[in-house]
């Protein structure tokens, strides 16, 4: 097996498993606040990528170098970062939340002007109109002439956390640690952070053994093995378009399995919104002639 095939397994693979995040998501927060599901997601990551850092022979790195970066890079991901998304979670369908969270890559194209210095092509500016013209389909929920959202927090929570998943990634465009090390020591830098919010807040309860299990599930995939799929993609395949377009894939299961599982309604605005979104991502990513 050549390693382009490989890589687009890893990324297939990575997609199944985000595929079932936002399901994931509102399963558990059925059962847990949004800061008792990251607190319990957290530690589940947090030990699976350590064991994984011990295994590859890196804990002398991980634990001597990379620290100054993680002081703040921590603190972005995953605290502020998936506390606002579940948030946006808890308040919105899945489905509104999860189409919202996907103009991300179109966040960061705006704000790598200002951080970075590029500069904005037509194809950006093009691509980002038709995009947040499906945000806007769906945060009305087709009134389009109509400014009333039926959940405005939620919306600006959903929008919000693009804007820090993009500045993460923007800000860690010069990170020189490795990937799993870098992960390891921000959510060793976030995990008490967690913890003390979770204990000034809600404290943790116990809401049976279902619950535990989603926790888990979210931990161990969604911020865990599927992080290191996608890594081993991005590493083995010769050209990331070839990978990176594979994320186009998620969203139709994404829906299918919140109207499977959970037994959401898929609302019209939803599947407009996210031709839209997924029309204005694939044309900034089409290779300039």
């Amino acid at each position: 097996m050549n390693q382009d095939r490989q890589a687009i397994l890893y990324g297939l693979g990575a997609v199944a498993l985000w595929s079932t995040v936002a399901t994931a998501f509102k399963v558990a927060l059925t059962w847990m606040s949004p800061l008792e599901l990251m607190w319990l997601a957290a530690l589940v990551s947090w030990l699976l990528m350590g064991i994984l850092v011990v295994y590859q022979g890196n804990a002398r790195i991980a634990l001597n170098s990379g620290w100054k970066t993680a002081a703040w890079a921590g603190l972005m991901n995953p605290v502020a970062y998936y506390l606002v998304l579940f948030a946006a979670y808890d308040r919105l369908p899945g489905q509104e939340a999860m189409a919202l969270n996907y103009t991300w890559a179109l966040a960061m194209a705006f704000l790598a002007v200002p951080l970075l210095g590029h500069r904005l092509t037509v194809k950006d500016i093009t691509a980002g109109l038709v995009a947040y013209a499906g945000v806007w389909v769906i945060a009305t929920r087709g009134n389009v002439f109509d400014v009333h959202f039926a959940d405005p927090l939620g919306v600006a929570f959903a929008l919000a956390s693009t804007l820090l998943w993009a500045l993460y990634w923007l800000l860690n465009a010069r990170d020189k640690r490795q990937p799993l090390v870098g992960q390891w020591q921000n959510f060793t830098v976030g995990l008490p952070v967690l913890t003390l919010l979770l204990l000034w807040g809600p404290g943790f309860q116990w809401h049976g053994g279902s619950a535990l299990a989603a926790g888990i599930y979210v931990g161990l995939f969604e911020m865990g093995i599927a992080f290191i799929l996608w890594q081993l993609a991005v590493h083995k395949v010769s050209r990331t378009a070839k990978v990176s377009n594979l994320i186009f894939l998620s969203p139709p299961v994404s829906l299918l399995l919140l109207f499977v599982v959970v037994g959401e309604s898929i609302y019209p605005s939803t599947l407009v919104g996210l031709v839209l979104i997924l029309a204005g991502l694939g044309w900034q990513q089409t290779r300039q002639p």
